[in-house]
């Protein structure tokens, strides 16, 4: 994926957690659904609409998205699963009708994004800096997200640490403002 797509999903994830006031972990993805009006989520043990090899399907009807997710897959990598669907919507890849589906694979940028804005979103690497959570089992505790998502968080998080390029751009200074007294909670041991 390019950088400017990279960057796209990144910064649309930072202005989901803006918009929805998210100011803590983990980062609770029904919120942002519940406060939205044309975003539905459903249950595939309900609606039986997922091929057996998807873990998740955003459908487009009218003005309404619906994120089909397998529930029956561990609860951590539901929430990834629900988040990576709501990358597709904030990043306008569902403009049309045509369901999108979440694979084991990425098959092209639109996918990768979608994974960028979950992992931006479920683990805001400002947080996590913040937090000197640098390992994959501490970010998955953390975030309540699976081993395997940490793990690829824990990647890039050497990564931005190596740079040590913080708070240039805007938004993520104002994610960390609203992440800042739980921050400080978490850290001071308030918050376990």
């Amino acid at each position: 994926m390019d950088y400017g797509k990279y960057k796209n999903a990144r910064n649309a994830s930072w202005q989901c957690i803006l918009d929805y006031n998210i100011n803590s972990l983990p980062v609770i993805v029904t919120n942002i659904i519940r406060q939205s009006d044309n975003i539905k989520l459903m249950k595939n043990s309900e609606v039986k609409k997922l091929p057996n090899d998807k873990s998740g399907i955003t459908i487009k009807k009218k003005d309404i998205f619906y994120i089909i997710y397998r529930d029956t897959e561990p609860s951590r990598r539901c929430r990834f699963t629900i988040a990576h669907e709501l990358g597709h919507i904030f990043l306008g890849h569902l403009l049309i009708n045509t369901p999108v589906y979440r694979t084991f694979t990425v098959r092209n940028d639109n996918e990768s994004a979608a994974n960028v804005f979950a992992r931006d979103l479920l683990a805001p690497a400002c947080v996590l800096h913040e937090l000197k959570a640098f390992t994959a089992r501490n970010i998955a505790n953390l975030c309540n997200i699976s081993l395997e998502a940490a793990t690829y968080r824990e990647k890039r998080m050497k990564e931005l640490e190596l740079r040590n390029a913080w708070y240039l751009h805007p938004m993520e200074e104002q994610v960390y403002k609203q992440f800042e007294m739980y921050i400080k909670n978490k850290k001071s041991g308030v918050i376990r």
